[in-house]
């Protein structure tokens, strides 16, 4: 008896990004991590290629972050006030990049001024010889006075800059284009708003073979579901050959996973819940693995056995 062929040939491919610069490129990373290039559904090679390995992104903050748990803190305790170091415990920890989040430029966390920043940026890259992820505050007002500096800083590097909004796009996407920087969409978790941001940015010029999008990450039990499901409907649609989605995939696993009560609560708050030192490893473990089956190229992550966790498992998958 004959058996079928079951294979299901996607019409689109996801475009390939490439982060970061080597000498050669007019920079000075010592490695580049390129992501993107499938068209088969994730992990499923016998329909067609999965691309790229997903890389993992380990965050670092440019201020001492707020409420971190202890299981979470002491891998960091002795770094945690200096931004440099901090990132060379994250590249012996095995991140593929460095995600440098400018908490500290917010009217709130600290205000820091854009020579300070530029420093901090500055000493990261001479620190660590991986590609580096550069995100804003959120804060319209000092991230359009911040990150111009930041990236004219970073020229050469190809960095990967965020993030852009519906609201707030004009800046952040000419200074990307200015400087030679790969650039981060963000959307509210609705795959109609990510798709209109990226039409925004390529309307003023600027190549979607350089984008990243990023979907307001749920944790386990905080929403994951649906922002599972935002973004297995993007990458379906990417690989059905529309363009505009046709663009890798980062997502915040760390943060949102180490806010949750079930990663920050104690054995004495909470003794029916399991180990507290295991627990918030677990939950961003979970967090990335399930989301890394619904199409994310760059999962952002905090804790080092975590990343373990997920480096494994990528392999096992690939």
């Amino acid at each position: 008896m004959e058996i079928a062929n079951i294979v299901d040939k996607c019409a689109g491919v996801v475009k390939e990004v490439t982060i970061g610069a080597t000498k050669d490129e007019g920079g000075t990373r010592g490695k580049v991590v390129t992501i993107g290039g499938a068209n088969s559904i994730p992990f499923l090679d016998f329909d067609g290629s999965p691309g790229h390995k997903p890389a993992i992104a380990m965050d670092v903050y440019d201020v001492p972050p707020e409420e971190w748990p202890e299981p979470l803190l002491k891998h960091y305790a002795d770094v945690i006030d200096n931004p440099a170091n901090w990132a060379k415990k994250c590249a012996e920890y095995g991140a593929d990049l460095i995600c440098l989040k400018l908490d500290g430029i917010h009217p709130d966390k600290g205000n820091k001024s854009a020579e300070e920043t530029v420093s901090t940026v500055k000493s990261i890259l001479e620190a660590v010889d991986i590609p580096l992820v550069i995100w804003g505050c959120e804060n319209d007002e000092r991230d359009n006075e911040i990150m111009p500096k930041v990236s004219e800083a970073a020229k050469g590097e190809k960095c990967l800059l965020g993030g852009a909004t519906q609201e707030n796009y004009k800046t952040i996407t000419a200074v990307c284009l200015a400087d030679g920087h790969n650039l981060i969409t963000q959307a509210p978790v609705d795959i109609n708003i990510g798709k209109q941001i990226n039409i925004l940015v390529t309307d003023l010029g600027f190549p979607n073979d350089r984008i990243v999008m990023f979907q307001t990450t749920g944790a386990l039990g905080y929403g994951i579901e649906y922002c599972y499901s935002i973004h297995e409907r993007g990458r379906m649609a990417a690989l059905s050959g529309d363009n505009q989605m046709a663009t890798p995939v980062i997502c915040d696993v760390g943060h949102e996973a180490w806010r949750a009560k079930e990663a920050k609560a104690s054995d004495e708050e909470a003794p029916q819940w399991g180990s507290f030192a295991e627990r918030g490893i677990m939950w961003e473990a979970i967090t990335a693995t399930t989301l890394m089956q619904s199409g994310v190229d760059i999962i952002r992550m905090n804790h080092p056995e975590a990343v373990s966790i997920v480096k494994k498992h990528i392999e096992n998958l690939t």
